[in-house]
């Protein structure tokens, strides 16, 4: 077997045991904040807000600094550094006593995490172009898996057990994924630092760097992935409230582990099979028609009645299996478009516009929930899922220009 597809696999087994230890504690952080004293409404869904905005807004800075370090001084070292951090974090959140001191594990935990980035750009450097839309397919279907598996796991936990062994299991199980990587995971030394300077003009240094990734194509696709994430993780950070509203009785935590659970594993099965048609066909085109079915399922979900449970999961489901396998999709045409040499720092960018998406998302969740409802946080899917959409078209004219020159230069060439 060849050892990019060995290291795919190692990495992508790393990765599932690392979400589904985040997966085991995150979902369950208001209830958390709800055992630390906060039994304000209000006051909770601004910090069930905060707990979420701050991990994301230091990730957001620091994910191109370890994206430029990575196409230094290697991938697998920002892997090992994300995964051990994690593990370390989730323990000691698990015995905070105080808002404040779970909030500053939380920044801590952006600055010093971002697991998905490192294995994004590992697999980037290390896999045949051709096979970048499988390869990265993959790696999507490891960070959902976890996350399917770990909630759904973690909910029946957290109802027998009590929340805070959920932040601690959860850190046993990335110091696992640790261990996978730090003893089987091998980087082939030629994927990094001056190694590739030959691919490079001499002078391509510090801000020419950014202009050379950030070309007009790769901007309009961040601000689409941009725009993705926001419409799948508006909503999610407050499914548990949600869910106890709609179950007043008990089994809000199971509920919560149970559509965070399906919809990361019907993503993950989006992953491994919708994606790997983006090796096969006009990537852009493949983007517009899922994007397109997964509008209606968005408009879907606000009309339902608070009652209809079964019908909730089952579209909400249906909408992550269309709409997540967009984005390794649109992460494969932005890395067929940079140097290898370079893409760490188009990791570290796309790491950035994720946490920028995961900060934004709940604060504007939060501020709908406190003066409005929770329910009316779900319009704000299709409004994402429309500007989505605008965005697409826009570069499936692109793609169509590019290959309509590129076809002329053959011509003219023979």
């Amino acid at each position: 077997m060849e050892r990019w597809r060995k290291n795919l696999y190692i990495l992508w087994f790393g990765q599932v045991f690392c979400l589904m230890g985040f997966g085991f504690a995150v979902p369950f952080i208001p209830f958390l904040i709800q055992e630390m004293g906060v039994t304000n409404p209000t006051r909770l869904s601004y910090l069930v807000g905060l707990a979420f905005t701050l991990p994301a807004a230091t990730m957001a800075i620091a994910a191109p600094i370890w994206g430029i370090l990575s196409d230094r001084f290697g991938r697998r070292p920002m892997i090992l550094r994300a995964l051990i951090s994690g593990a370390v974090l989730l323990v000691l959140m698990g015995f905070c006593r105080e808002v404040w001191q779970f909030m500053t594990l939380r920044i801590i935990q952006g600055v010093m995490t971002g697991s998905v980035t490192a294995a994004m750009t590992f697999v980037s450097a290390n896999t045949p172009l051709a096979r970048q839309s499988y390869a990265l397919g993959l790696m999507t279907a490891s960070t959902f898996t976890g996350y399917s598996i770990g909630p759904f796991v973690g909910g029946i936990l957290a109802d027998l057990m009590g929340f805070r062994n959920c932040f601690i299991t959860g850190g046993c199980l990335i110091f696992i994924g640790f261990l996978i990587v730090l003893f089987l995971l091998k980087e082939d030394p030629n994927t990094y630092g001056y190694r590739l300077k030959t691919d490079l003009p001499d002078s391509l240094t510090g801000r020419s760097v950014f202009m050379r990734v950030l070309n007009p194509f790769i901007v309009l696709l961040i601000v689409t992935l941009f725009f993705q994430k926001m419409a799948r993780l508006v909503f999610m950070p407050f499914m548990a409230l949600y869910a106890q509203a709609v179950l007043p009785d008990g089994g809000a935590a199971t509920y919560t582990g149970l559509v965070n659970g399906t919809t990361m594993l019907a993503t993950a099965i989006a992953a491994v099979t919708i994606v790997r048609l983006g090796d096969r066909q006009e990537k852009m085109g493949l983007v517009l028609r899922l994007t397109l079915l997964s509008l209606p399922l968005a408009l879907a979900l606000f009309f339902l009645p608070a009652s209809a449970l079964i019908a909730f999961i089952a579209i909400y489901t249906a909408y992550f299996l269309l709409a997540g396998a967009a984005e390794p999709i649109l992460t494969a045409a932005a890395s067929e478009r940079t140097p290898p040499a370079l893409r760490g720092t188009l990791f570290g960018m796309l790491g950035t516009v994720h946490s920028a998406a995961a900060m934004a998302s709940p604060m504007v969740g939060g501020f709908i929930s406190a003066h409005i409802s929770i329910k009316a946080i779900l319009l704000c899917m299709p409004a994402f899922t429309v500007v989505m959409l605008f965005c697409i078209l826009i570069l499936k004219a692109k793609s169509k220009k590019e290959l309509n020159v590129e076809q002329g230069t053959k011509l003219i060439d023979e």
